[in-house]
């Protein structure tokens, strides 16, 4: 079965490393690694709120996007955001991904991908259940965040793991070939032949499977990563319910995309 590609031992021992701890407005900081099913280890943040109220949390994973030139091409992408939702007691896990390294696209083959697709699919399941585990965090309130490859990746990941409730999908392209044939070049034949190969694993594919969990797609109408009708293509494949925000701007989409998506989380999460 489709799934188990992407089975791993949930009693895995992730050996938590501390890095230290720092309250940021209302929200405590930790940063910390931890070791994956493969032995990779990956950083990490667990924002929580300073000021603990007795109530069930919810929770995101943010998952961060792959821009070698961006300062935030890494877990820091989304920390402002965790920072602010902690105030309305959200708790937030942010974690390192695969393209956290800034020449990841430039080593990586296509020979990599699909065995590399996998292993990142359940590194985010591992993540998940690292969130689950903090005191507190309600498994009814569990919403996924990703920019770019990290939208993909969770479209995927959210096709063989059902605890999200709730996704925002920022900038993503519908099929990973998109992508994976900027670099390096393949013949026409070959390039073919690599999309007929991950067809079965495009977020394309899957995005439809993720209902009922409520989706929001937010695209930007300068993108040269995300043509407007692949985005257009994208959102016409989820089901219901969903929703989609288009913005004047750049595949770094822009500030009232960020308002926007902190809005719609709350109010999925019944958070006035």
């Amino acid at each position: 079965m489709f799934e188990d590609r992407f089975a791993y031992d949930p009693h895995h021992d992730p050996d938590l490393r501390s890095a230290g701890e720092r309250v940021t407005g209302s929200a405590r900081v930790r940063e910390f690694t931890f070791r994956t099913s493969v032995g990779v280890r990956r950083a990490a943040y667990l924002v929580r709120p300073e000021q603990e109220s007795g109530k069930p949390h919810p929770a995101v994973l943010f998952v961060h996007w792959y821009e070698p030139e961006s300062h935030d091409s890494n877990r820091t992408q989304f920390l402002s955001e965790a920072v602010e939702l902690a105030g309305h007691g959200v708790v937030s896990l942010l974690v390192e991904a695969m393209w956290s390294d800034r020449e990841w696209f430039l080593k990586r083959t296509q020979a990599d991908d699909l065995p590399n697709a996998v292993e990142q699919v359940i590194e985010l399941r591992q993540a998940i259940d690292l969130l689950l585990a903090e005191p507190g965090v309600s498994p009814e309130w569990l919403f996924y965040v990703g920019h770019d490859f990290g939208g993909m990746y969770g479209v995927l990941m959210g096709a063989v793991d059902p605890r999200p409730c709730g996704y925002v999908i920022m900038a993503a392209t519908p099929r990973f070939p998109d992508w994976f044939l900027y670099y390096p070049r393949l013949a026409d034949e070959e390039a073919q032949t690599f999309r007929e190969t991950f067809a079965p694993f495009d977020p394309f594919t899957h995005v439809a499977s993720l209902s009922p969990a409520p989706l929001l797609f937010q695209f930007a109408d300068n993108d040269p990563h995300v043509p407007l009708e692949r985005a257009r293509e994208f959102f016409e494949a989820a089901a219901e319910p969903k929703e989609v925000g288009w913005y004047q701007a750049g595949h770094g989409l822009n500030d009232q995309a960020r308002r926007d998506r902190l809005a719609w989380l709350l109010k999925q999460m019944n958070i006035k």
